[in-house]
Order: structure tokens, then C-alpha cells, then sequence
């Protein structure tokens, strides 16, 4: 995609040099031209008089040889390196085995990026990019499109990972749209394709019954988000070797037009893929109301609450909450399944956890295969007695 002036239409009234929120349009020796800050946004497009202004398509064939490197996008929350950044690392270390190309990562955040940059470092990277900026303390959507694109475009990189988290499915289709990519979402898996060294994108298809391998052939970066909590952590290194890039972007690069005044966390509500504890309720349930019992049971243990498939769908729950391979992927330390009979789809989101406890009155259901601690019993029963003695220890 690109933008093209017809210069026989322009009547100079730099109208079009006004709207630009980016600065991407200036006057240079009597004409109207477009310069690196342009986001393709289309505001000009619309706001010409003369209908001077087009957005074409471009050859969308890349030149893919010059493109080389593994990278991967670290996440930080309020200073601090989320556990997915170094699922990544390991993920891109792994693909590093098979490529040979060098494994780098990019932080984008205000204090400590480069304390972060220097643990990614330890773990096995080999660059880490930073943009450091009080500015970008917060996650905001533009201002991290646009760096990131910038990034893309001026090192080249032949694959991208990022995580499936909330940040992750916010921002990355957009990077991969401005740069004309493709992007798979939500992966459950990835490989090397051992003959065309193309990157194997691996996620469920059709309700999780099958699952698609995916690749992007004709362009660059090879993009993918994965699912947090599905590949291990990368460990400290013995004798790690690596060093931190720092990279500037002018004002326009880091344009925002959105302000954060103030943030207000929803009452009962706990990032799944970050909770130690998990209790989660299914069609054993029978109604939505019933799911109170869970919530309270959630919040005596400070853990968060899960869902099947069964009891989202049957709009008892929100989608947000649903764990397994239509869903989120967990890990916690301990995970508490009420009511769930532990359909394949299910067992895949959640059968990592450390510790499994099953409640369930059928003692044939396969939830009991993959559970440490299995209760045959009716939960409208246990669940009630559980609740009384937390209380009583509070």
C-alpha cells in the first residue's frame, strides 16, 4: 500500500498538510509530498477537496532474502518482564536449533528496560532492542504499532513472535498489516519446516476439532502470536553473551492521541495466564447462578476463575474465562476443576498445571486421568463445605 498524489488535481491548499496527525505530508519546492512518518491511515485521502490523494496497491511480493533473524516482542507490566517474554525466548532459541539466525528481543517501556533487556540477556538472547521513554511506561496501542513497525522495517527480521496475550492480540495484526505481512493467531505450536526452512505455524481450526499448519511463503517477517503457558520458560545461561541496542524515534514516530488518565481494575476479575490458583466451573453447574459458589471459593483461596466451553457457551460466564484449546492455555500452581467432565479440548488448556484437583459426581469422567486429587462426589455439596472452613480461617 502506498500514497499517490495526482499532482494535475492539487490546488495547494495544504489541507491535506493540517489533518496529518502523524506530520507524514510537508510542501517541498511547490509540491505535496509524503514522507517517512505517513501510517497509510487515509485521513488525507478523505480530507482532500480535489480528490487529488489515492491509496494504491503495491507489488506485494517482498524481497525475502533480505530478511534474517529470529526475534521475538518482550511484554513488561509496570517495570517488570512477564513470564511470557521468556516462553518466547525459549521458543525462539528452539527455532534457532534449526535456522542457525541470530535470536533477538525488543522491550518498549520506561524504568528498568534495561535491567529487563540485560535478564533477557542471561536467558539466552543474543540483542535486545529497547525504546525507553516515560511515555511508554503504559501499554498504548499506537505508539507501539508504530515502533515496532520501525523496527521491522529497519533491521528486517525474518520471524516475529509475539504472545497471545490481551497486549499481544491488541496490537500485533496491526504491526503485521502496516508492514504487509501475514500473521497467525493464537498458535498452539511451532516448527521448522525441515526442506523450505519456512516457519510452521501450528493453532486449532473448526471449534478445536482440527488443527491447521500454517505458512507465509512471500513475505516478511513471518509472523505469529502463541498462547502463553504452552512452552517452558528459557533458564539462565551459563555463560551468557549479548548486548543491548538502544533505539530513538523522533516525536512524530511516538505520535499519541490517546491520554491514560487513570486505570480501575474490575472488581474479581485476575489475568488467568498469570494466577497461581484457578477455580473452574463447567456444565455440572446447571446454571449460571450457580456460579457465585465458584467466585466466592476463588476469591477465600486469591485465585482467579475459569470456565469450559459448556458453561460459556451456554452464557453463564464470559468468554474471557473459558480455558482449553478454544480458550486460554493455563498453568497454575493449582487448578481446581468443579463440575468439568474434561472433554480433549478442555484437558489441552489446562492438564499442565502442577497441581490438578477434580470434583465431579461421575467417577468415570476423564478429568480424573489428568487430576492429583480426584473427589467423586456432588458439588453443591463439597464446594459449600469448602467455602465454611476458608471463612473460618480467615
Amino acid at each position: 500500500m502506498g500514497i499517490k498524489i495526482l499532482y494535475e488535481k492539487c490546488n495547494l491548499c495544504r489541507i491535506c498538510i493540517e489533518k496529518c496527525p502523524f506530520g507524514g505530508i510537508e510542501e517541498k519546492e511547490g509540491k505535496i509530498v509524503i514522507n517517512e512518518n505517513c501510517r497509510l491511515c487515509g485521513i488525507c485521502v478523505k480530507e482532500c477537496p480535489q480528490n487529488a490523494i489515492l491509496i494504491v496497491e503495491k507489488e506485494r511480493k517482498k524481497d525475502i532474502s533480505k530478511y534474517k533473524g529470529i526475534w521475538f516482542f518482550a511484554e513488561q507490566k509496570k517495570g517488570k518482564l512477564l513470564s511470557v517474554s521468556f516462553e518466547l525466548l525459549n521458543a525462539c532459541l528452539k527455532l534457532k536449533e534449526k535456522l542457525g539466525e541470530e535470536v533477538s528481543g525488543v522491550i518498549i517501556g520506561g524504568k528498568n528496560v534495561e535491567e529487563m533487556g540485560r535478564e533477557l540477556i542471561k536467558r539466552g538472547a543474543e540483542k535486545v532492542y529497547i525504546v525507553k521513554d516515560d511515555s511508554l511506561e503504559e501499554f498504548q496501542e499506537e505508539p507501539y504499532i508504530d515502533i515496532l513497525s520501525q523496527l521491522i522495517e529497519r533491521y528486517k527480521p525474518s520471524i516475529l513472535l509475539a504472545s497471545a496475550t490481551m497486549a499481544g492480540r491488541s496490537f500485533i495484526p496491526s504491526v503485521a498489516a502496516r508492514i504487509g505481512t501475514g500473521l497467525t493467531a493464537d498458535c498452539t505450536g511451532i516448527d521448522i519446516d525441515n526442506e523450505s526452512k519456512l516457519l510452521v505455524q501450528i493453532r486449532p481450526t473448526f471449534g478445536g476439532n482440527l488443527m491447521a499448519k500454517i505458512v507465509c511463503r512471500d513475505h516478511r517477517p513471518q509472523m505469529a502470536t502463541i498462547r502463553p503457558k504452552i512452552i517452558e520458560e528459557a533458564k539462565i545461561k551459563d555463560n551468557p553473551d549479548g548486548k543491548l541496542i538502544i533505539e530513538e524515534f523522533s516525536s512524530f514516530s511516538v505520535n499519541k492521541r490517546v491520554k491514560i488518565i487513570k486505570r480501575e481494575m474490575t472488581k474479581n476479575v485476575v489475568d488467568l495466564q498469570e494466577a497461581e490458583i484457578i477455580v473452574s466451573g463447567g456444565r455440572g453447574l446447571r446454571d449460571g447462578k450457580n456460579f457465585s459458589m465458584i467466585w466466592e471459593l476463588a476469591e477465600l483461596l486469591g485465585g482467579a476463575v475459569g470456565a469450559s466451553r459448556a458453561a460459556v457457551d451456554a452464557g453463564w460466564i464470559g468468554y474471557p474465562h473459558q480455558v482449553g484449546q478454544t480458550g486460554k492455555t493455563v498453568k497454575p500452581k493449582v487448578y481446581i476443576a468443579c463440575g468439568i467432565s474434561g472433554a480433549i479440548q478442555h484437558l489441552a488448556g489446562m492438564q499442565t498445571s502442577d497441581y490438578i484437583i477434580a470434583i465431579n459426581k461421575d467417577p468415570d469422567a476423564p478429568i480424573f486421568k489428568v487430576a492429583n486429587l480426584g473427589i467423586v462426589g456432588d458439588l453443591f455439596e463439597i464446594i459449600p463445605v469448602l467455602i465454611k472452613k476458608l471463612k473460618n480461617k480467615v
